[in-house]
Formats: structure tokens, C-alpha cells, sequence
């Protein structure tokens, strides 16, 4: 017990260890609120290509101060240029998209490779005047934060959640409801560069700590653990930064237990917890999922139940669905479950149809018959057609039974000179 404890105290007496704390959670609230947009428009792949087109800002920032300051690893001067090569990426982006026929996701990959390449040749021209460490701006130094990078990220932060709480009604509805949003008047386009300019703020600040490649991550899966868990944005948001910080301090005692890179070490603790969110998470995860999977009556299934009750004139006996049902299945609970969906009802000891369980059962009859005049016309032996078609009729999606029938010339009867029945006009395949 004593040695538990002093494995969790003694880092905590450290200087380094602490502003590793404070920096990372700060770091790690404002990404998680961010990412939660980021991850609800599907723009994780720009957040990529800020972090990586940074350099260029940096390589930018650094030769400026210092040919014109003689300042050498200026924080603030890094920050301009990065805010400021950021910001043309994003530019460069959106102009390639709108101009050109190349799709966003395409141009970002181009746009954000171009800049990158563009700081790594400045970096290796200049090396005379810029002393920057590829491998550090890669992977990040967490244990190594400067008071000046606890200061800009105190000022990020600050600023970014002020923006996102001031404006967080109209982020949201732009988010879900970009027609709505601008219908009613809201700038959607400024919202949009707003939000673009907070994620560049925030893989600025963040950069320095976890490194380049690790920053997309923090941006990204504590927003996306969140959104295993809840429905609401802003609990989202503040699920998102609990994550966040728990990412940091898990991912800081890992590092100094196990003597490994900050950054990395942070990054895996956030990946196990989503893990963990996604095996457990009540509604969305895998367990759940798995659940509910158990839990429902399988469609092959419904649909024999229904085209049983429906051949036995409309009303069929337990005994008789057994013999009919061929997968193995609990029976009753099935039926059970088709009571409580409305499409048969239980009549003395056996079920009839309701009204919608009848056309659905016609629908799935409807299939059976075209199946068979089908398997006919492509020679299939007569003793055959009706065995194939039991198992053909489930095949209804993506206008399949549509496509047979227009195929067959739209067929009355079919080979054994039953009447195939017509199309649902409200039916709504999938």
C-alpha cells in the first residue's frame, strides 16, 4: 500500500511533472470541447493537416525573430507563424475546392503535404538560422513544458472557450442544421472559419507538448469517447474534457512508470480509454450492440411467420409456424415481439394477420412468386423452384424484387399458376 501511494505522490512533488499537468490539462479541455464539432462535421483530416502544415508556420515564425530580433525559439513569434500557416492552408483548401473539380477531402491532402514539405525545405535551407528539432516537433515533450508554453496555453484556452461558450447556440445549429442556420440569417461561412481558426489555436498550443502527429489524437478521441456516451452536445463537451484530462494525467504516470515518450504515453492511455468506452458504453458499444443483437427476432424469420399465417388463409396454429419456421428460433418470443410491432395478433389458440402484418406478408409473397417465375426462365428444374425461392424471397433490397419484375415483363402469374401480387405503392424497401 505505502509503495502505491508513493508511486502516485512522488511525481507529484516533481516541478516538471506539474507543469506537465497543468499544460496538458489545459491543453486537454480545450481539445476535447473543440473536437466535439471537429468529430460532429466529419473535419478529423484538417485537424491532421493543421498539425502537420504547422512547420512551415514555425520554420516561418523562428526565421523571422531571428533575423530581425536575433531572438532564437521566440514562443510567441512560433505561435504568429503557425496561426498564420494554418490559416493559409485552410485557405489554400477551401480556394482548391471551390475553383477546381478536386473534392475537399482530395485538396486537403494535397494542400496540407505541400505546406508541410514546404516548412521542412525552409527548416533544412536555413539550418544555419533555425535550430529546430524535427523529432521534437514530431513527437512533443510534455515533460519538458516551458512556462512560456503554459502561458499560450492558458491565453488559447481562455480565448477559444470564451468563443465557443459566447457562440455556442449558433456553432450548434450551424453544426446540425447548416440550411436552417443560414436560412435564418446566421453567417454559417463565418462560423465555419471561426471554428477552423480555434482548431488551429488549439494544435498551436497543443503542438509543443504532445507533437505533431499525437495532436490529431487529443483533438480527436476524447470528442469521439464522448460521443459513444451521449446525445446532447453540451454534455458531450464536457464529457469530452474529462476524457481529456484524464487522458494527461493517466497518460503523465504511465510515462514516468514505465520511462517513455510524454506524448506517446498520453495518446495510449486516450486510445485504451476509448476502448474501454466502446466495449462498455451503454447504448453504443459493442456489448450493447451485441445485446440487442441477441435480442431481436431475425427478418427471415418475421417473414415466414407472416407468409405461413397468410397461406393458411390469414390464421395459423403455434404447431403449424413450427413446422414451417426453419431456422432455429424461440418461437414464442418472436411472435411475441410481432405482437407488439402490430403486424399479427394472437386469435383463440392460434394468429392472424393485422392489417399491416397482411401486406407485408404479400410483399414478401410477392417476391416468392416472381423468384420462381425468375429461376424458371432460367431453366431451373420445376421440383426446384419452389425450395430456392423459400430462400430468394428474403432478398428484397436495393429495388431487387422492382428490378425482377420489370426484367420479367411484369408477370401475373406465376409457373404454378398462382397470382403474383401487386406492388405495395407505399411500400418502403430498403
Amino acid at each position: 500500500m505505502e509503495f502505491l501511494v508513493q508511486a502516485f505522490w512522488a511525481p507529484l512533488t516533481e516541478t516538471y511533472f506539474q507543469k506537465a499537468l497543468i499544460g496538458g490539462c489545459m491543453v486537454a479541455v480545450v481539445a476535447g470541447v473543440v473536437g466535439c464539432l471537429v468529430v460532429l462535421r466529419r473535419m478529423a483530416f484538417l485537424g491532421d493537416a493543421l498539425s502537420h502544415a504547422m512547420i512551415a508556420g514555425v520554420a516561418g515564425g523562428y526565421l523571422v525573430m531571428k533575423l530581425l530580433f536575433g531572438l532564437e525559439a521566440h514562443a510567441p513569434g512560433m505561435l504568429l507563424g503557425s496561426l498564420l500557416a494554418a490559416v493559409l492552408t485552410v485557405a489554400l483548401i477551401g480556394l482548391v475546392a471551390r475553383i477546381s473539380r478536386i473534392k475537399e477531402d482530395t485538396a486537403i491532402g494535397i494542400m496540407y503535404t505541400g505546406v508541410f514539405a514546404l516548412g521542412v525545405v525552409v527548416v533544412s535551407i536555413f539550418r544555419g538560422y533555425i535550430h529546430i528539432d524535427l523529432m521534437h516537433f514530431i513527437l512533443g515533450d510534455i515533460l519538458g513544458v516551458a512556462d512560456t508554453d503554459l502561458w499560450a496555453s492558458a491565453v488559447v484556452a481562455a480565448l477559444v472557450l470564451s468563443i465557443l461558450i459566447l457562440f455556442f447556440r449558433h456553432f450548434q445549429l450551424a453544426t446540425f442544421d447548416p440550411v436552417m442556420a443560414a436560412s435564418i440569417g446566421l453567417p454559417v461561412l463565418l462560423l465555419d472559419y471561426a471554428l477552423t481558426t480555434c482548431v488551429s489555436l488549439v494544435v498551436v498550443s497543443a503542438v509543443s507538448m504532445v507533437g505533431v502527429i499525437l495532436v490529431v489524437g487529443l483533438l480527436i478521441t476524447p470528442a469521439a469517447t464522448a460521443y459513444l456516451l451521449c446525445d446532447r452536445l453540451d454534455k458531450m463537451m464536457v464529457l469530452a474534457a474529462l476524457f481529456g484530462v484524464t487522458s494527461v494525467i493517466g497518460g503523465l504516470y504511465l510515462c514516468v512508470w514505465l520511462d517513455s515518450a510524454g506524448g506517446g504515453a498520453v495518446m495510449l492511455f486516450c486510445t485504451m480509454q476509448f476502448l474501454v468506452v466502446l466495449t462498455v458504453a451503454p447504448r453504443y458499444g459493442l456489448l450493447a450492440r451485441w445485446l440487442r443483437l441477441r435480442r431481436l427476432v431475425p427478418q427471415q424469420v418475421v417473414e415466414d411467420i407472416l407468409t405461413t399465417i397468410l397461406r393458411h388463409k390469414g390464421e395459423a396454429l403455434l404447431s403449424v409456424i413450427r413446422q414451417y419456421v426453419q431456422q432455429p428460433v424461440n418461437l414464442p418470443k418472436a411472435l411475441s415481439q410481432m405482437e407488439q410491432e402490430g403486424l399479427i395478433s394472437a386469435s383463440g389458440g392460434g394468429y392472424r394477420l393485422t392489417e399491416a402484418g397482411e401486406k407485408e406478408a404479400l410483399q414478401v409473397l410477392r417476391a416468392h412468386r416472381l423468384w420462381e417465375t425468375y429461376l424458371q426462365s432460367i431453366g431451373t428444374p420445376q421440383e426446384a423452384l419452389h425450395p430456392t425461392a423459400d430462400r430468394m424471397e428474403h432478398i428484397r433490397a436495393d429495388g431487387t424484387v422492382e428490378y425482377l419484375d420489370e426484367k420479367l415483363g411484369h408477370p401475373a402469374r406465376d409457373p404454378h399458376g398462382q397470382k403474383i401480387p401487386p406492388r405495395e405503392e407505399n411500400e418502403n424497401q430498403t
